[in-house]
């Protein structure tokens, strides 16, 4: 049995990609490959996938699941953010599809050194790379109060938030907060059960600091634009997102390239020049069927959005 772990919405993926009529792919959140095996392995030999992640062991991982497409691959350490330039560096003058599977990877979670998990026991780490230099145990000695009650709040959306910082601080008068268990016992006492009993207190938390440690949110919007500018007429965006805010952005971007003009709606005539570029191909976002939520539980907050290129 294979250890490479599925890829999230994999029929879909192939629905809405297009795959036939492509000559350029980019996967910019490679993981370890899953997506990129499964777009290879159902498009043209002439078909070339740009694979592009920030963690090196996920390039590792996936230069060994992909090495029978060697020929046809184009892997890079790096950030889906920086894709301009990227592209530009591969001397890629536009691309036919791209696919963004945001958040962390399976891979990540089930290594308790990188410190993601709330489950494993390991080092306060959360750095999708690890060249990066600050932890999330750095981010809570680093942060003030009111930093740490606004990621906690902002990016977990948790209703506790002050009540968790109270208690992290006094947690840290006594030892530092290093480790995974230690931080989500201190959040678990300090987050009373939901009626959503099944979610573990501490997974907001978790979550804040990941996405704050890593600075997901905040270049995402940026990267779409680059993304969507690089796309040939009628090439694919396909975005796979697992928290709200980052599905969130996913959606106004594309609305706002559908839409084009930009004139105040008191304007009768555009002036603006801006046109619209963009169809959006999902009304609503996409979710896993049962079966597959049944067969990867991680795949149930899974939200895919497509559109197409219609002006380049």
């Amino acid at each position: 049995m294979s250890n490479y772990h599925l890829p999230v919405l994999a029929e879909e993926i192939l629905k809405f990609l297009n795959p036939s009529q492509m000559n350029w792919v980019v996967d910019g959140t490679l993981g370890d490959g899953g997506h990129a095996e499964l777009i290879l392995k159902n498009t043209p030999p002439h078909c070339r996938l740009l694979g592009i992640d920030r963690d090196p062991s996920a390039i590792k991982r996936a230069t060994e699941r992909l090495s029978k497409y060697k020929e046809r691959i184009l892997l890079v350490h790096g950030n889906y953010k920086d894709i301009k330039e990227i592209l530009m560096k591969e001397q890629i003058e536009k691309i036919d599809g791209f696919l963004l599977d945001l958040g962390v990877s399976s891979p990540q979670l089930d290594t308790p050194e990188r410190g993601f998990s709330l489950k494993k026991d390991g080092p306060l780490d959360m750095r999708m790379n690890p060249g990066d230099p600050r932890t999330a145990a750095d981010l809570l000695v680093e942060s003030s109060d009111k930093e740490l009650y606004s990621i906690i709040k902002g990016y977990g959306e948790e209703r506790f938030s002050k009540r968790i910082v109270r208690a992290i601080r006094k947690a840290q008068a006594n030892s530092p907060v290093r480790t995974t268990f230690q931080l989500a016992r201190i959040v678990r006492d300090a987050a009373p059960q939901t009626h959503h009993f099944r979610i573990d207190p501490s997974t907001r938390t978790f979550q804040a600091l990941r996405i704050a440690v890593n600075n997901e949110l905040e270049p995402l919007k940026q990267a779409l634009k680059d993304f969507l500018f690089a796309l040939n007429k009628t090439g694919r965006a396909l975005v796979i997102s697992f928290h709200s805010l980052e599905d969130r952005i996913v959606k106004q971007v594309f609305v706002e390239k559908a839409k084009g003009c930009i004139c105040p709606p008191k304007i009768p005539i555009c002036v603006c020049g801006e046109k619209s570029s963009l169809k959006i191909l999902t009304r609503k976002p996409i979710r896993p069927s049962l079966l597959e939520t049944q067969m990867n539980p991680r795949a149930s907050s899974a939200k895919l959005r497509v559109a197409a290129k219609i002006y380049a």
